[in-house]
């Protein structure tokens, strides 16, 4: 995952888009230190991340909150690409090329989603879910410091995610690159005040809830959405 996973509460906006089904003996041998690691993710957001989200929610405005979306988006939207074309799918991996071929040339260089207006609709991959897709186990539950929620499999993908989705691709100055890669974490987690919210109030059990939670959504994902019953997944 990317800089989309800075902080633990970024997966909130995970939880309430997609499918969560109860796991009922997760993978998490580490529990002790990934709760540890998740305090102090929580200690981070509350101090600088949160507050400085809240901030951008309420001066940037809407329309350029927007445009900063979708610039980063349609970086995303390359990398998704490549890993449609690894996983053996042609059809999404030209629909992306597609995508961001069409954002970055009639959409000011993204700013503008030109191509779901046209009907290329967003199709997004990483490396964990391709790493699934080979066959490559889950392996434990892990909580990265900073990044949040991940499993073994996944932070294998982390880095990788994270050059491709960031990289500067639009400037060789590292200073912008930067100040690019903050303004994506800023945007980020102001897109989940609303979630992270909601979960403090429904949640007992924050840790086993993004667990659970994060476990199933990354198994629906790799899946395509129609993941196997327990004990009947086939081989990938």
């Amino acid at each position: 995952m990317t800089p989309r996973r800075l902080a633990a509460t970024g997966l909130v906006v995970l939880l309430a888009a997609g499918p969560v089904a109860a796991q009922q003996q997760p993978n998490d041998p580490l529990e002790g230190l990934n709760r540890g690691v998740m305090v102090f993710n929580d200690g981070i957001d509350n101090a600088v991340l949160k507050p400085v989200a809240e901030g951008y929610r309420k001066v940037v405005p809407s329309f350029v909150q927007t445009a900063v979306g979708n610039f980063f988006g349609n970086l995303g939207d390359g990398w998704s690409a490549i890993n449609h074309l690894l996983q053996g799918k042609p059809e999404p991996a030209l629909n992306m090329t597609l995508r961001m071929a069409v954002n970055s040339t009639f959409g000011l260089g993204g700013l503008l989603d030109v191509a779901s207006e046209a009907g290329l609709e967003r199709q997004s991959e990483d490396l964990g879910q391709t790493l699934g897709v080979w066959g490559v186990p889950t392996g434990p539950y892990l909580v990265l410091p900073l990044l949040g929620p991940s499993t073994l499999r996944d932070s294998l993908g982390v880095a990788a995610s994270m050059s491709a989705r960031t990289s500067p691709q639009y400037t060789d100055d590292t200073g912008t690159a930067n100040v690019a890669l903050l303004l994506n974490v800023v945007h980020t987690r102001a897109g989940l005040l609303g979630a992270s919210r909601l979960l403090d109030d429904i949640a007992l059990d924050r840790y086993s809830f993004l667990r659970d939670a994060y476990l199933a959504r990354r198994k629906n994902q790799v899946y395509d959405g129609t993941p196997p019953e327990e004990g009947e997944e086939p081989a990938k």
